[in-house]
């Protein structure tokens, strides 16, 4: 089983990278898609990712990895990939029917999965702070959700039943990928997974629609391309030093920072996104999820 570097430091700093970028990512995703469809979207995030993954393992000579690889580890490779392409696909539908913090704080089912799945597959431990966090970032979710459900109508069910499946198959592909660190690179794992996702979504992308964007909309789709270079490549590399029950618990706090960066859109131009609609009771459930965060990552670092 892989076991982390140590550097919680390094770790932490990563795990918060990734979360801002996540913060971020819906609020660009939902104004892309006022002129390109979800297939597409993720199509073109893949392959620019891939190419430029690629040119940057070529340059270091990172590519001789692969051929150590069994067929067992090229198995879960494949799977990696096919559940990271259903995360990106599920996802972004969803966030068609909900707004950018609902599908942000949805998402969170992810790492609180993959934090069970680093206890019972890594054996990670918790001590009793971690497991009261863990329980209190559930109450926080519930609160929210409790919210929502309320001012939200059909539309809001269908899209959120979408981003809990995508969370599911992320952390099914966030375990796949711990383990796979054994053998390859943090990079050369998401080259293969980039590569993989490009081929797989090229039949239902239509590139001929990038032709048509404005200038606005193709500086939000490149946002959305590096944005998923820089998260995942933070994000893999949190996990090579940091245990992953740890990591899932920083990047809980995304939803907060998916609220400020919509408010922060909608004041700057308010036509080009709704403000989110969250109550007493929502922002409770915030607060709770921000508590239980800081005591599932800190109670268990040593002094």
């Amino acid at each position: 089983m892989h076991q982390a570097s140590g550097r919680w430091k390094l770790g932490l700093t990563l795990a918060l990278v990734t979360a801002a970028c996540w913060a971020t990512l819906p609020v660009a995703l939902k104004l892309t898609l006022q002129q390109l469809d979800p297939y597409t979207l993720t199509w073109f995030r893949f392959l620019l990712a891939a190419g430029v993954m690629l040119a940057w393992l070529a340059a270091r000579d990172g590519l001789g990895g692969f051929a150590s690889l069994d067929g067992r580890r090229w198995g879960l490779l494949l799977a990696a990939a096919l559940c990271l392409i259903g995360n990106y696909v599920f996802y972004l539908l969803g966030v068609q029917w909900t707004s950018p913090a609902n599908a942000q704080l949805l998402i969170q089912l992810a790492p609180l999965l993959m934090a069970l799945g680093g206890i019972f597959v890594f054996r990670e431990r918790f001590n009793g702070w971690q497991w009261a966090g863990l329980a209190i970032l559930f109450g926080g979710l519930a609160l929210f959700f409790r919210e929502q459900l309320g001012v939200g109508g059909r539309g809001y069910a269908f899209g959120s039943g979408l981003v809990v499946f995508a969370a599911v198959v992320w952390a099914a592909y966030a375990l796949l990928q711990k383990q796979l660190l054994l053998r390859l690179s943090s990079p050369a794992i998401l080259l293969a997974i980039y590569l993989c996702a490009s081929v797989v979504l090229l039949p239902l992308a239509r590139p001929a629609a990038l032709l048509q964007l404005d200038g606005l909309h193709w500086g939000l789709l490149m946002f959305c391309a590096v944005n998923t270079l820089v998260a995942y490549g933070a994000f893999a590399e949190a996990l090579a030093h940091w245990e992953a029950s740890r990591v899932s618990a920083i990047l809980a706090t995304t939803p907060l920072l998916c609220v400020a960066a919509v408010a922060g859109v909608h004041t700057l131009w308010p036509a080009s996104i709704a403000p989110e609609r969250i109550g007493w009771l929502g922002y409770a459930g915030a607060a709770l999820v921000v508590l239980g965060s800081a005591l599932t990552s800190l109670m268990g670092s040593k002094r």
